[in-house]
């Protein structure tokens, strides 16, 4: 947590996370990373310091009626078991994705424990139509990867099914799964309905491999850096531009609100 965080901001939506973790251990562990573990650390130092501001009363209160957003699993899928291999050597797919439901369920039960009472869960996207896995996994830029997109829709089944179970042991919870898959599939297949021009590549550099630190003007294909990033899908070749953000969040609002208030 940001240490330069002032008493009142806590009062209000605070962010965990740590770009590039994932529910495995070992996907934190490859990135070199805060894993998904020492975000739970840092939330219970949250709710320590919520109680010296306000109390424990209003700091149950306000853990009770906030929303907790978890969005893992990506990395997991194409980073540790495609892209390292690590994983892929040890587990098939069916495998591998119950070993990150059993922690993603997990983990759901630990933010109970800590308080949380309304807990959103994303599934993963269409990783096979990510720029990146194009590029490294699949045969051809112009279509999706299936082994990724394939793995994706195994874990987030499993996902969606299994959420529906911790409610009933987890008194007084709201657990909901929000698909996103589906809504940014549909984004990349269609990208004209939505006002974009560009679905398979990324705006940064070439758009097919760079992301995070590769896209700065050191890089010596920066010169390909796109214009306007607002007619692209993805902003380079994992992360989408916050056009597309912007699409899928105002869609999670209008089918999902209603589920966790």
């Amino acid at each position: 947590m940001d240490p330069t965080l002032q008493p009142k901001d806590l009062l209000s939506g605070v962010s965990f996370a740590s770009g590039g973790r994932g529910y495995d251990p070992l996907t934190s562990k490859i990135a070199s990373i805060i894993p998904l573990s020492e975000q739970l650390q840092d939330f219970k130092q949250y709710i320590g310091k919520l109680k010296g501001i306000v109390g424990k009363e209003r700091t149950n209160f306000i853990l009770a009626k906030s929303v907790v957003f978890v969005i893992a699993g990506s990395n997991d899928i194409a980073n540790a078991y495609y892209l390292s291999g690590i994983r892929k050597a040890k587990y098939d797919v069916p495998s591998y994705t119950d070993l990150l439901l059993n922690l993603s369920s997990t983990f759901v039960k630990e933010l109970y424990g800590v308080g949380a009472r309304r807990i959103c869960v994303l599934s993963v996207p269409p990783l096979g139509c990510l720029p990146s896995q194009r590029t490294l996994v699949g045969s051809s830029e112009e279509e999706c990867a299936k082994e990724p997109n394939q793995a994706s829709q195994v874990f987030n089944d499993k996902l969606s099914r299994k959420l529906g179970y911790p409610n009933n042991n987890l008194p007084n919870a709201k657990v909901v799964y929000i698909d996103i898959y589906n809504p940014l599939l549909d984004i990349i297949t269609n990208p004209k309905k939505y006002g974009f021009e560009v679905a398979n590549k990324g705006c940064c550099g070439t758009g097919s491999i760079e992301a995070s630190v590769l896209c700065n003007k050191l890089n010596p294909f920066s010169a390909f850096t796109c214009t306007d990033d607002s007619k692209y899908v993805f902003f380079d070749c994992y992360h989408p531009t916050e056009k597309t953000y912007q699409i899928i969040v105002d869609g999670i609002l209008k089918k999902y609100i209603n589920s966790f208030l």
